[in-house]
This record gives C-alpha cells, structure tokens and sequence, in this order.
C-alpha cells in the first residue's frame, strides 16, 4: 500500500486519540509530536512538516474541536482535511488543447519510470476515448526506442519514431503526423540524465520551444525519497512544469515526495504510479490519498477499478444465474480472475474502508486464489458444470491434478454446496435478510 510505514503509525496515533473520552491541549500536542515523527521519518521535507503541523494544531487546540462532543473524531478530520490540503486540496488534470493536438512533454531524470509512466498514461487515455501518439524522443538511453515501441504494441497506442534523429526534429515531425492522422494527443518521451546537467536542460529547452507543450509533466521516483522533491524544484526553475507524476508508489517508498512536492514547487501530483502492469497508474486525488493514509478506505478508488475491469455484461449474466440458481464452479472462477484483474489483494483491501485495519500485520494470500483456480482447472468441464458428480475418487484426481490435498477440494466443494443452498432459498423467494447475504456473499459485481 502507499504510504505503508506512515499510514501505519498515523493510524496508531489516531487510534490513540480515540481511545480518550475527554481531550486536552497536552493530548493533542502529544499525539501531534507522534505525527510529526512519522511525516519525518516517511522523508516529508522538514519545513513542510513544520508548517503542517502548526496548523494542524492551530485547528485542533480551538475551542470548537476540544469542546465537542467527540474531540478525537474532529482532531482526525482535521489532520485528514490538512493531509489533502497539503497534497494540493482536489485533483489536477491534464488541460487539453482546444485545438488538438495537445502536447504532452514527458520529462524526468534516468531511471524514473518515464519511458514507462508515458505508455501507461497513453493507454489511460485511450481507454477515455483519446487517441495519443506516443513520439522516441529520447536518443541516448541505450534500447530507449525499442522499448517504447514495445510498450506501444503491449498497450495497442501508436508510436513515432525517427531513430537517432535531433529531438526538436522528432518533436515537430511527431505533431505533423499527429495532425495528419487523427491523433488528439501525443506524449513526447524525452531525454533523461543520471543527474540534472546543463545539456539536458539546454536540450529539453529546444524541444519545449519546437513543440510548444500545453502540459511538461515531470516524472519522479518516490524511491528516492527528499531527492525527487529537489529534482522537482530544479526542473521546475529551469524548465517550467505543469505537474508530476510519482512511480514506484507501490514499492517501499515511504511517501515524502508526494506528500512534499505540492507544497515545495507548487506544482501538483497529477498521476501515481501503483503497479508495474501497465494499468498501474492512477489519476491522483488528495482526499482519497489521505483517507488511504489514515485508513479511511477509497471506495471511490475501487468501484472505479470495478468498473474499467469488469465486464458489464458478464456481471449482469452472472445475477441472472443467480436468480436461476445456476451458479457454476466455471462461473465462480470466471469471478475470481474479474477480481484478480481488478490488482493486488492488499491493494484493493486497503480502499474498502475498515478493510485496512483489519489486514495490518496480516499478508493477504494471494496462493489461496491461485489455488483453487488449479483446483477448478483440474476438474473436467462435466465436474466444473456438475459438482455432485465428484466422488471420492474424482477428489483424489483432482487433487493430484491440482498439486493439492483432498481436503483442499472437499473444503472448495463444501462451500460450493452451502452456496447452491443458499442461492435456491434466494432464487425461491427467500427471506429478505438470506437474499442480500447470497448477493454479498456470491456476487461481486453483478
């Protein structure tokens, strides 16, 4: 999860908070010297977290939140609306050409994830309708090229390439064939350096001026902690940015960057990277950011999720078998992969509010899934459609098949079996209570 070390402690220090009846001055004052570590310790630049947790205190200390009838609920959803604040209050989104194309100029140091961050933002506009172009503008990263071109097959978004060509001349010969083919946007990967020089800078200048960019999005790695905040700045002074995208959110950074860079450059987090895969990168929200950290779930986040991932018409076939009562064990797999395209388990917990609390210290077991998909799969199609069919001897197939212990298959079939049941009293006009525990219970979309 972003922010896991942070959200942890934060949400240790609240919880604390609401652990006391009566609040005072000295218990805020403590709880937000506990706060003040942990924004530290994630790497928060120093003077940001000074002047967060001055404000913090000058809200919470006051008479409207100590007096209230629940203190500790009003000093969280004041830590929580000065967290979104920080993080640049509501969401920036990319400002598009009202002529097109618009021009995105995709910029950042090696190693960042820009090659990357760039294919990844293309296929999240394609998906919206848009149909970019993504232009190789960086010609010294060995296999730079290559590996934009093989981003661009992965993610079916078109790319222009004129080799080891000048990057003002591919700049401007990639707006050319935008025009001439309909493309609305295009993301230009530039140049990177192992550290900021003054021929990258001079470099990127040149492009800026050629292609006239309506967005220069500055790519960062959160890995790298205070750095890629004075990266931010640097580029910001020199080139001039609209926004950052943030990667490697998923990994073990501990979050300084984006909870700093808004606050430092002035300059919004647009998109953070949450996975390797390709669909890893999501338009960032500083309120949804915040109730992640402080565990207050994402749900938004999620049915969003759902709803890019799930087939709409598979869902609405899946509730009409339920009613029928004809819920197969190929249907309850077809369910577990929709989930498991959906992203990692401890991910998505951690945007159903209360779901993060009740997973800390516990590592959600992705085998377990893994494990009844091979169960399923060493099944055979009459088995799968007709579970009654399996006898003792089948189980033991099934399980050598599977790489399993019988009772492994009893327990899947077991529950498989108290699922039918359950869905022919719902199916049969069952009790309103039975109705909606089925639905909890077996479908998750539909």
């Amino acid at each position: 999860m972003p922010f896991g070390n942070l959200s942890d402690r934060l949400q240790e220090t609240m919880k604390k908070l609401r652990g006391r009846g009566k609040l005072t001055e000295k218990d805020v004052t403590a709880a937000l010297r506990e706060v003040r570590l942990a924004l530290l310790e994630a790497d928060v630049n120093y003077k940001v977290v000074k002047d967060f947790i001055a404000r913090v205190k000058e809200r919470a200390v006051g008479s409207d939140v100590l007096d209230h009838l629940n203190p500790a609920q009003q000093v969280i959803k004041v830590v929580n609306e000065e967290l979104t604040n920080l993080m640049g209050g509501s969401q920036a989104k990319i400002s598009f050409a009202s002529r097109p194309p618009t021009v995105v100029m995709m910029v950042g140091l090696q190693g960042a994830g820009k090659t990357t961050a760039a294919a990844k933002l293309g296929k999240m506009l394609k998906s919206q309708g848009h149909r970019p172009l993504l232009a190789a503008a960086d010609i010294y990263r060995p296999a730079a090229i290559k590996q934009l071109q093989v981003l661009g097959e992965q993610t079916e978004v078109p790319v222009f390439s004129l080799g080891q060509e000048d990057p003002v001349r591919i700049a401007r010969e990639a707006l050319e064939h935008a025009d001439n083919h309909g493309n609305d946007v295009v993301l230009l990967d530039t140049a990177g350096r192992l550290h900021i020089d003054e021929t990258l800078m001079d470099e990127l200048v040149n492009v800026k001026a050629a292609a006239q960019p309506h967005e220069i999005l500055l790519v960062v790695d959160a890995m790298t902690g205070q750095d890629a905040v004075n990266v931010a700045e640097s580029f910001n002074e020199q080139l001039g940015i609209d926004g950052v995208v943030v990667t490697k959110l998923d990994g073990d950074a501990r979050g300084g960057a984006a909870l700093s860079v808004k606050a430092v450059t002035g300059k919004p987090i647009k998109y953070v990277g949450t996975s390797e895969k390709m669909d890893g990168l999501e338009a960032f929200h500083p309120d949804r950011m915040a109730n992640r950290i402080l565990g207050m779930g994402d749900m938004l986040s999620f049915i969003e999720k759902a709803e890019s991932t799930v087939d709409k018409e598979k869902a609405q076939e899946m509730a009409a078998k339920m009613q029928r009562a004809e819920f197969t064990l190929e249907d309850f797999k077809e369910q577990l992969q929709q989930v498991k395209n959906m992203g990692p388990l401890d991910q998505l917990m951690g945007l159903i509010p209360t779901m993060g609390k009740q997973l800390q210290g516990m590592e959600v077991d992705e085998s377990q899934l893994r494990r009844v998909e091979a169960i399923i799969d060493s099944m055979t199609p009459e088995e799968r459609r007709s579970p009654a069919i399996i006898g003792g001897s089948r189980r033991k197939r099934i399980a050598r098949g599977a790489g399993v212990r019988v009772q492994d298959v009893n327990r899947l079939l077991k529950q498989f079996n108290q699922t039918k049941q359950m869905m022919k009293q719902f199916a049969g006009g069952g009790s309103e209570k039975m109705k909606k525990k089925a639905k909890k219970r077996f479908s998750l979309f539909g």
